[in-house]
């Protein structure tokens, strides 16, 4: 029987190796590694984040935030301004340093973004208005018509303000003319003279009825619909912390930011 030398045969099994070392660098030099995509779980987002958000917002945002900072610990969300849509607009606009603003209609979204300042603004979440009485409603307000009885103290919000805007544009629908005893600049003071006595009827959103549980009676306005608020977010331009101030603006639009959002009775965007 013939056998092949030991050194033929140690080449043949040299040059094998050899050819499948250099067919595997070939595949890695064609194909690199994919990057993975980052996911929420290893967002690389930090630092501080200042948001403005609309004075109705501000039970939703303040629970937004704390879910937002578990899910990103190296970020802090400074304590959030709340405040009229027009107020913070106009703030903005005047050099506010803001990361985010979240707006109760698309007309004071609209000066910002006109000024240059904002990014994308998706809206997130919609609102409609109730009428705010006392406890029970002792005086017995039925509708949009009973706010014009003279001798019932009203309370709106100003027509510059989202919720005023809304109000104007209900009672112009039902043809009802109301004498306000005072316009406020967002829709918390409103709610608070309701709550205080100091008004016997104010118009807010059904969230904030909702959001004073015992402390005031809500009564549903027939084609409230009618004067839907939609409520838009954007990155400003100028942010000093735009990766946070995207991932903040993100988790609003998410499920669990909009399930924060439906639990205390907000609509859907």
């Amino acid at each position: 029987m013939t056998r092949s030398p030991l050194p033929l045969r140690l080449s043949a099994i040299a040059a094998t190796a050899l050819a499948a070392a250099l067919a595997l660098t070939a595949c890695s030099g064609a194909a690199p590694a994919a990057t993975p995509t980052p996911t929420a779980a290893s967002s690389t987002a930090s630092g501080e984040l200042t948001v403005f958000a609309a004075a109705s917002l501000s039970q939703a945002f303040d629970k937004i935030s704390t879910a937002f900072e578990a899910e990103n610990p190296k970020v802090h969300v400074d304590p959030i301004t709340y405040d009229g849509s027009s107020t913070l607009a106009t703030q903005i606009i005047e050099g506010a340093s803001v990361d985010v603003f979240a707006s109760a209609d698309q007309k004071n979204m609209d000066k910002v973004a006109q000024a240059g300042l904002a990014g994308d603004a998706p809206v997130f979440t919609t609102n409609v208005l109730q009428i705010a009485v006392a406890p029970g409603n002792p005086l017995k307000v039925e509708d949009l018509a009973s706010l014009a009885d003279p001798g019932l103290k009203v309370v709106l919000c100003a027509p510059a303000v989202p919720c005023g805007n809304a109000a104007k544009t209900l009672l112009d629908a039902a043809k009802v003319t109301v004498t306000p005893a005072s316009e406020e600049q967002n829709v918390t003071a409103v709610l608070a003279k309701v709550k205080a006595g100091e008004a016997d009827a104010g118009l807010v959103y059904a969230t904030d009825v909702k959001a004073a549980g015992s402390a005031v009676t809500g009564i549903a306005i027939a084609g409230a619909d009618k004067a839907t608020n939609k409520y838009p977010i954007t990155v400003l331009k100028a942010s000093k912390n735009a990766e946070a101030a995207t991932a903040f603006q993100a988790f609003v639009l998410s499920d669990k930011g909009q399930k924060i959002l439906r639990e205390l009775g907000f609509g859907g965007a």
